[in-house]
């Protein structure tokens, strides 16, 4: 039999790009290991779609050689931490240790603008910058893979209330052009490389949506979507930066999302590449149809009106 396709961080919910991987190589009738750190409903969900589910913790030498023994290709991300640089020295060990034939490391689209003297304020992507360095170091046969700012984790996530409460996008990204991907479109092109490796190894690919457009750009895609007008209002750093310590998000989260919004500011995101059609033959998601598909989660509800 094939050997299965490791997919870490297969539980996860925000972006749920390794959930959405599993899904897709199951579908194309590969053998997936999906690792997560609990068994819950999310780990029974994943075996009754027909994966082969492991818990683990990869900052745990023994649980990590019990992930990885016996795959070939794997798929290594994990939410945002600051135990993320640790996780990724512990896996690339092992995954040495096990020889692992192709390694794909998902990243952020900011480290191809860092360098050994220049970083960003976000803890968070300097650990990418980091892992990047350490995988390559290694000698692992590395793929590493930096999609822009997901459609599904930071735009959904923070856009999703206002624009159903108040018909608005109030996010702090000033006049800076974006180019947001969703996570159905990272998936397709891991999945891509994840079936047949051998030709991306030791290649770096970006990822990014149809179109690098400023907020008031996307508030009128919003609107052709939905049907009604959706504007956007800029708003100041620092108390969108309270709001979000007021949810009692991890205070190294905060950091992190408080960065992006500094450097959407700076222009930093005005970002546009075409790795995801010449690596899936097809196009990426532009934000007008993603938001038609999940219109229902920005419209009121009939009890709200």
């Amino acid at each position: 039999m094939q050997n299965p396709i490791l997919v870490t961080g297969a539980a996860g919910r925000v972006g749920a790009i390794g959930r959405t991987l599993v899904d897709l190589l199951l579908k194309q009738g590969k053998p997936v290991r999906a690792m997560v750190r609990k068994e819950d409903d999310r780990a029974r969900s994943l075996r009754d779609m027909g994966a082969e589910v492991v818990v683990g913790d990869l900052l745990d030498l023994d649980s990590t050689h019990k992930v990885i023994a016996g795959v070939d290709a794997m798929y290594f991300g994990m939410s945002i931490s600051d135990d993320y640089l640790a996780a990724t020295v512990n896996v690339a060990a092992v995954a040495k240790h096990h020889g692992v034939k192709a390694f794909v490391n998902i990243s952020q689209m900011t480290v191809s603008q860092m360098s050994i003297t220049e970083t960003t304020a976000s803890p968070q992507q300097k650990m990418h910058w980091l892992a990047e360095q350490v995988l390559n170091w290694s000698g692992l046969p590395v793929v590493h893979v930096r999609p822009t700012v997901l459609l599904d984790g930071f735009f959904q996530i923070f856009t999703v209330e206002s624009v159903r409460q108040s018909d608005q996008i109030l996010l702090p990204l000033g006049e800076g052009r974006t180019s947001p991907v969703a996570v159905e479109d990272v998936a397709r092109v891991l999945s891509a490389i994840l079936i047949n490796p051998q030709p991306h190894i030791g290649k770096i690919y970006h990822l990014t949506g149809p179109q690098s457009e400023n907020m008031h750009f996307y508030a009128r895609e919003y609107s052709e979507a939905l049907g009604r007008t959706i504007t956007f209002q800029d708003v100041p750093v620092e108390p969108w930066r309270e709001k979000l310590l007021e949810l009692r998000l991890p205070i190294h989260l905060v950091h992190h999302l408080v960065t992006m919004a500094d450097l959407h500011r700076a222009g930093s995101y005005d970002r546009l590449s075409d790795d995801v059609l010449t690596l899936t033959g097809k196009g990426p998601l532009s934000v007008q149809e993603f938001v038609r598909r999940n219109a229902a989660a920005f419209t009121p509800s009939a009890n709200a009106v």
